[in-house]
């Protein structure tokens, strides 16, 4: 019970952290998307205005009752979009809705089936995300756990030095710089990959055909992303598994003559698996947010390049949804993390007993 107990508090913990965050957010943005309304409304009330010559001859001699007739229809359109209640209920409003996921219509962009509805961008956008960062990063993960392996178990051997070089290399290289010599290199020079883009303009014809021409798209993009993270993540698990040969039980299995594949596999592995696996599902859950600079490079439309396309235009309601949906997922893989060391690490279950007074 005291588990469980422990389990249901941190979901209201990060529940409680959630609110705080969009309340925040909500806050800062709603700022802008405000001041953009108040702007909206005065451009349709003079667009009004401009489209009747009555109105407009009324007023041409009594630009008091013009001003006045402006003042009243900007205090209707207040109150039909809800400028006029106070500040916080206006933020707590608008927190209500990224709660439900109700995020509004884009005020410039468009999903491709023609839909300016917030959700149905992100929804379009997510999936692009999902095949090119969380594809690539869990090709990172088996490549760098297969050689950080491999390093610590021959530690200061050829493998383990040159892995520790390439590693300090790769990841001190920003990934767009990377992408934009790769560009040059494999688009412009060799004339391997195209440039960038997810589909050939037109695209093919058949099914077939399109899968082809989105791996062939994909490729360029997803070994750019695999050469610049998997030498950081190998180098990490180096170091966390090398830590763990060095344990009593290591040696004591090594003198009982158990193979070291098992040694390595079954109890080191196992021994090193917590830390580990938060590397794994934090990388996972945040390769779906995606990287802005780097889709814009490869011009790959998924959630980073439609942050930066938000950005650009001024779209606070995209922004706003974007945002809240990278919070979740931040919220959502801590939570997960804890099931995962609370299943993997007994200590970690024994604490939370002990917390909860059992």
């Amino acid at each position: 019970m005291g588990i469980g107990k422990y389990v249901i508090i941190r979901l209201i913990n990060a529940f409680a952290v959630l609110l705080i965050a969009l309340f925040i957010v909500s806050l800062v943005f709603s700022t802008a998307a405000e001041k953009e309304l108040k702007a909206q409304i005065y451009e349709e009330i003079m667009a009004q205005l401009n489209a009747n010559p009555q109105l407009q001859k009324a007023f041409a001699a009594n630009a008091t009752a013009r001003e006045q007739w402006i003042e009243t229809q900007k205090k209707l359109k207040f109150e039909l979009y809800g400028l006029d209640k106070p500040l916080f209920e206006r933020i707590l409003i608008r927190v209500g809705e990224q709660l439900r996921l109700k995020f509004g219509k884009s005020h410039s962009l468009k999903s491709r089936s023609g839909s300016s509805e917030v959700k149905d961008i992100i929804l379009e956008a997510l999936p692009r995300t999902i095949l090119l960062f969380t594809t690539g990063q869990i090709v990172v993960i088996l490549i760098g756990l297969y050689l950080g392996l491999k390093a610590a178990q021959r530690a200061g051997s050829m493998l383990d030095q040159s892995l520790s070089i390439f590693a300090l290399l790769s990841y001190s290289l920003p990934m767009w710089w990377t992408g934009m010599l790769f560009i040059i290199l494999f688009s412009f020079y060799l004339n391997i990959f195209p440039s960038g883009g997810m589909m050939s303009v037109p695209p093919p014809e058949g099914l077939i055909s399109k899968i082809l021409d989105l791996l062939y798209h994909l490729t360029l993009p997803m070994f750019t992303y695999v050469f610049v993270v998997f030498g950081g993540w190998a180098y990490t698990t180096r170091n966390v598994v090398l830590s763990q040969l060095q344990e009593d039980f290591v040696m004591a299995a090594r003198a009982k003559g158990v193979p070291e594949n098992k040694v390595l596999y079954g109890h080191v592995l196992r021994a090193s698996a917590p830390p580990i696996v938060t590397m794994t599902i934090g990388s996972l859950l945040g390769s779906i947010g995606g990287a802005m600079i780097s889709e814009v490079v490869f011009n790959w439309p998924g959630m980073g390049r439609l942050y930066w396309t938000a950005v650009i235009q001024n779209d606070v309601p995209v922004l706003l949804g974007n945002t809240t949906i990278s919070i979740i997922l931040f919220l959502a893989s801590l939570i997960v993390m804890d099931l995962m060391y609370m299943y993997l690490d007994p200590r970690v279950r024994i604490g939370a007993a002990a917390a909860m007074g059992e």
